[in-house]
């Protein structure tokens, strides 16, 4: 597996190369710049933090449902005032007959 950088982990994470390197200097390691290498044990350690971290975030952040505003009620469609005299009824299609097939 090919040592990630540490700006390419934080793009994966969502979050800016500035807070990992915040996080991984709390963690102990040593990073120089965004373009600092991590080792794959680096990486799965961000990578279950941050995940832990999303997953409670979530669920405190859950929004509650919202209540439709008074008075926000939909108009009813409008109806035509009359039937116009000119058009005939509509009735259901009546389908073709099939034709026999071939033996």
């Amino acid at each position: 597996m090919a040592k990630l950088r540490v700006h390419e982990l934080a793009k994966e994470l969502g979050i800016t190369s500035k807070e990992l390197m915040g996080h991984l200097k709390e963690a102990g390691e040593f990073v120089k710049s965004s373009s600092s290498s991590l080792e794959p044990p680096v990486v799965r350690q961000m990578r279950e933090k941050f995940a832990a971290a999303h997953k409670s975030k979530k669920a405190e952040t859950k929004p509650a449902p919202k209540a439709p505003k008074p008075g926000a009620a939909k108009p009813a469609p409008k109806k035509p005032a009359a039937p116009q005299a000119s058009a005939p009824e509509a009735s259901a299609p009546v389908p073709a007959p099939k034709a026999p097939t071939p033996k």
